[in-house]
């Protein structure tokens, strides 16, 4: 039995009349009543009674008339579906993030994208660089936000820039340095540094050996974190100071202080990574909102 079955034996019953249905189908009337025969031969009953100018359903052909009504509307409603998610009308969008990169950049995002497409579920991961790179691989994200990994780590990736955040240096608020107004890399050398795991998040580390090198000295990281709330908590906590992006004052809020240092870090450059097999319908959507939402932020600081 095939669907093309069900769609004939609907419309004849519908029509009550072999050639009114041959018509509206566009086939010719003798395939259409071979259909509807080859239909009761493999059911093994009538469905119609026919006369010489019209057909009448059977009891039995009443009842499947109506449960062939349904499954070709569940098929309807499964195409329907199906090509929604294909055009990433519906279905779920699985997203990589660093929550205090993109602290600025999500809630915006996410406000935009769900405001276009309501029947997407978002689904947010917060995971480490390894971590996203690594599911972006093998499909368990379709696109992630995140600072920008070595050339090497980006192998089979994509990755777009969306903007620079500059490095700070967070204390908690008692700290002999909270009150300075800047805090030059030596100094910083002399400190117990607090930072990101070097498992997890190896181009922190190399960013800090990088900048330290530039008195030839390097870090004394005193303790090693796997995120930012465990890493602000020790912070605040007086273990050490640490080097965070500005954004992480959105998370710390009045937790830590966050002062400029001198020289300047090289800026982070935060963006979105997918692979190099394109972005699936929804995820280039999503970025599309994380652009604008980017493009608005640096419009309005410019003013």
């Amino acid at each position: 039995m095939e669907l093309s079955h069900l769609r004939y034996f609907v419309a004849v019953a519908e029509a009550e009349n072999v050639s009114r249905a041959a018509l509206k189908l566009h086939v010719s009337q003798p395939a259409l009543s071979r259909q509807i025969r080859d239909l009761e031969d493999e059911l093994g009953f009538l469905l119609l009674e026919r006369s010489a100018k019209s057909v009448r359903l059977t009891e039995a052909g009443k009842t499947f008339q109506a449960e062939a009504r349904a499954v070709l509307l569940r098929v309807e409603e499964a195409l329907k579906t199906a090509r929604a998610v294909v055009t990433g009308g519906r279905g779920e969008l699985h997203v990589g993030y660093a929550p205090s990169l993109t602290v600025r950049i999500l809630p915006p995002t996410l406000r935009a994208f769900q405001a276009g497409s309501p029947n997407v579920r978002v689904l947010l991961h917060d995971l480490s660089t390894e971590e996203m790179l690594a599911r972006l691989r093998d499909g368990a994200l379709q696109i992630a936000f995140l600072v920008r990994p070595t050339r090497a780590m980006l192998r089979g990736l994509r990755f777009e820039e969306l903007l620079r955040d500059s490095l700070c240096l967070a204390v908690a608020p008692k700290h002999p340095l909270a009150r300075r107004r800047t805090v030059k890399l030596a100094e910083l050398a002399r400190q117990p540094l607090i930072a990101y795991s070097r498992k997890e998040y190896p181009e922190y580390h190399e960013l800090l050996a990088e900048y330290f090198a530039t008195i030839q000295s390097k870090p004394r990281v005193a303790e090693e974190h796997d995120g930012i709330t465990s890493l602000i908590a020790a912070v605040e906590a007086g273990g050490g100071v640490a080097l965070v992006s500005g954004s992480a004052a959105c998370l710390a809020g009045p937790r830590l202080k966050l002062i400029p240092l001198s020289p300047a870090p090289e800026s982070l450059v935060i963006g979105a990574a997918w692979t190099k097999g394109g972005l699936v319908p929804a995820a280039e959507r999503f970025l599309k909102c994380a652009k604008e939402s980017t493009d608005s932020r640096a419009r309005a600081e410019w003013r």
